[in-house]
């Protein structure tokens, strides 16, 4: 379905959005009950090989709204960071690939070389639309994770750049990978939204290293599943529209330098079911665009 852009109806009193605190079921890490590394297959796993090797222990979690709040958060204390009165896109539709790339990403661009004091550049590498219908390839995760780790960052790295530039890139360059997150809804989100923790608030000891296999290409990322713990801090920003972006960052690789003051650099999220969302009410239908971010 074809989601035209247009400019958001703000609908702060709406009492069919959900807003203010709420307690929601989140997913968490459950090992493999042998005691085995986690995988995870993206697409369709070799023959005898599962999904992924891991399950989920879910655990009801403290959510606070972060509406009203929007300017308390920074990339470097919370790896997120919440983005207001980006001016309607350009592209129309979100329904064609190619027309994202060309129309799309450049704004990405500059929203992030505009928003992350220092960036000199950005290297655009893939996006992900998610739906709630049935019939989508992709719907809301409901599965808290961390979309890179400190190697598959500079796997990126190394993938995305020439040699050269990426042998300087990684011998003290500062790089990022973040995520802009946004709805394609044209009215305020109600179902599925984004809940995102504190970077600050969540231990290394936390985080746990996943290999993120492609069978089609062959190519073995890694992304991280979270274990629970009830020092984290989590957040949603209710009634989210199309002129926000949430800025998620998935690695910085100042987190890694002690005295920098970047607490973690990587952030846990995952979408949620609001228990108070209308039984009716319009599914999610939203963009993530992942990038290279490098310097200062």
């Amino acid at each position: 379905m074809a989601i035209s852009e247009q400019q958001p109806q703000k609908l702060s009193h709406d009492s069919r959005v959900p807003r203010g605190p709420v307690t929601a079921t989140l997913n968490f890490y459950s090992p493999p009950s042998d005691g085995s590394a986690p995988f995870n297959y993206v697409d369709t796993p070799p023959a005898g090989l599962p999904q992924r090797n891991f399950s989920d222990s879910a655990h009801a979690v403290q959510l606070h709204d972060a509406r009203g709040s929007e300017t308390s958060f920074t990339l470097d204390n919370d790896a997120f960071a919440i983005v207001q009165n980006v001016p309607p896109s350009a592209e129309k539709s979100f329904t064609d690939d190619d027309s994202i790339r060309a129309t799309y990403y450049p704004e990405v661009e500059q929203l992030l070389l505009s928003q992350i004091p220092g960036a000199d550049k950005v290297v655009i590498f893939d996006h992900t639309i998610r739906r709630t219908s049935p019939s989508a390839p992709r719907g809301p995760v409901q599965r808290v994770h961390v979309d890179q780790t400190a190697p598959s960052a500079a796997q990126r790295v190394r993938r995305h750049l020439d040699a050269p530039e990426a042998a300087r890139v990684l011998e003290g360059v500062r790089y990022r990978i973040v995520n802009v997150w946004r709805p394609l809804n044209t009215n305020p989100v109600e179902s599925f939204p984004l809940a995102f923790a504190s970077s600050a608030s969540v231990a290394d000891s936390d985080v746990v290293p996943v290999q993120h296999r492609y069978v089609a290409t062959g190519y073995v990322g890694e992304t991280a599943a979270i274990r629970h713990a009830p020092e984290q801090k989590w957040y949603y920003l209710s009634g989210m529209t199309g002129d926000e972006r949430i800025l998620l960052e998935c690695f910085d690789s100042a987190a890694l330098v002690p005295g920098s003051g970047v607490k973690g650099g990587r952030v846990a999220h995952t979408a949620f079911a609001d228990p108070r969302t209308r039984s009716d009410a319009e599914g999610r239908e939203s963009i993530e665009v992942r990038a290279l971010v490098f310097g200062p």
